[in-house]
């Protein structure tokens, strides 16, 4: 929070088979290390897909290493176009089955007969067809703070949930002209492989996703179809991409589309809230919260005993609603024993 320099907020990703994801893994964290740089990353033997803070005086540097790896050259980056350099405080490199969890068996379908990558006018373009079907492969925490216009966003907490629900939605449309897109194109390269493996003809999906339509719209004029705020998987929780507000506080229902995490370390539930509900339940998802965070500290680390901590993280499964009543009902009876 106090380094006096900037930082890059980027994103990328490659499929390509690594032969050892371990010794990869551990020869990218020191070399980013050394350079500084925070961030996300998953390695796998299916390849890599990164979130990354560099320093901007590395950058160069960053990006030539990066380069020098085979499996890495001129991976394409995804540049943060609303960044104020804190996204990401650590270096974290993990080693992971996949780097997107998608429940998919790999060895059923090519995975590499991807849809037709569009840039952003393109996909603007391709929009304007009545019959095209847009489809944002996204969760809806995601797709509720922005989203394009007319797009179908499916009610779902994860990607894995997501494939089978859109191919099932779609099973009687298999000839129109889809439309895919996601955040930084991840998800959209494995999802147009397995819909093109079901039998759909027209598949096309977002180069580079929202990110670099976002960027393709404020460099080069193109016009925006993208309504509110993109969220993105790092410190800053998003990414307006227009002025639009389309989302409601989950606490009093007024236009909002800012995520936080609930202030009681207990909770911790991502949800929307508003400047006035902030002020109102202490930066918390509820009263109840703001009362076991207005007890000293020591008390705070005893009621946090016990409670699973992998079951309210950031990303919780569920709606709000749905999920703080779950949160409340676990924590209620450690307070009232308090």
């Amino acid at each position: 929070m106090e380094e006096d320099f900037r930082r890059v907020t980027l994103s990328f990703y490659r499929y390509v088979i690594l032969d050892d994801p371990q010794q990869v893994r551990d020869r990218l964290y020191a070399q980013w290390e050394a350079l500084h740089c925070f961030g996300r990353i998953y390695v796998a033997r299916e390849g890599i897909n990164a979130q990354m803070s560099v320093p901007e005086h590395h950058f160069e540097q960053f990006k030539a290493e990066l380069y020098a790896w085979p499996e890495f050259a001129n991976v394409p980056f995804k540049i943060a176009v609303e960044d104020d350099g804190k996204s990401f405080f650590k270096l974290a490199v993990k080693i992971k089955d996949k780097i997107v969890a998608d429940g998919l068996d790999d060895g059923a379908f090519d995975v590499t007969n991807v849809g037709k990558h569009l840039s952003a006018t393109e996909f603007n373009e391709a929009m304007s067809d009545p019959k095209a079907i847009v489809v944002d492969m996204r969760n809806h925490y995601e797709s509720e703070v922005g989203h394009f216009e007319g797009a179908i966003c499916p009610d779902v907490d994860t990607f894995r949930d997501e494939l089978p629900l859109v191919a099932e939605l779609l099973e009687d449309k298999k000839d129109a002209k889809l439309l895919l897109y996601c955040t930084g194109g991840i998800r959209c390269e494995k999802a147009s492989a397995y819909f093109r493996h079901l039998g759909f003809a027209d598949v096309n999906q977002l180069h580079g996703g929202i990110i670099e339509y976002a960027r393709q719209v404020k460099y080069q004029g193109v016009p925006n179809k993208f309504r509110g705020k993109n969220f993105v998987f790092d410190e800053r929780l998003g990414e307006r991409i227009s002025d639009e507000i389309i989302a409601q506080c989950h606490q009093c229902g007024e236009p909002a589309d800012t995520h936080v995490n609930c202030a009681n370390e207990a909770c911790h539930l991502l949800f929307i809230q508003c400047e006035a509900c902030a002020q109102k339940y202490n930066h918390c998802c509820s009263q109840a919260c703001g009362d076991i965070l207005a007890l000293p500290e020591e008390q705070q680390k005893e009621l946090r005993k016990g409670i699973k901590k992998g079951e309210q993280n950031i990303f919780r499964k569920g709606r709000y609603r749905e999920t703080a009543g779950t949160i409340l009902q676990k924590l209620q009876p450690a307070k009232n024993q308090a």
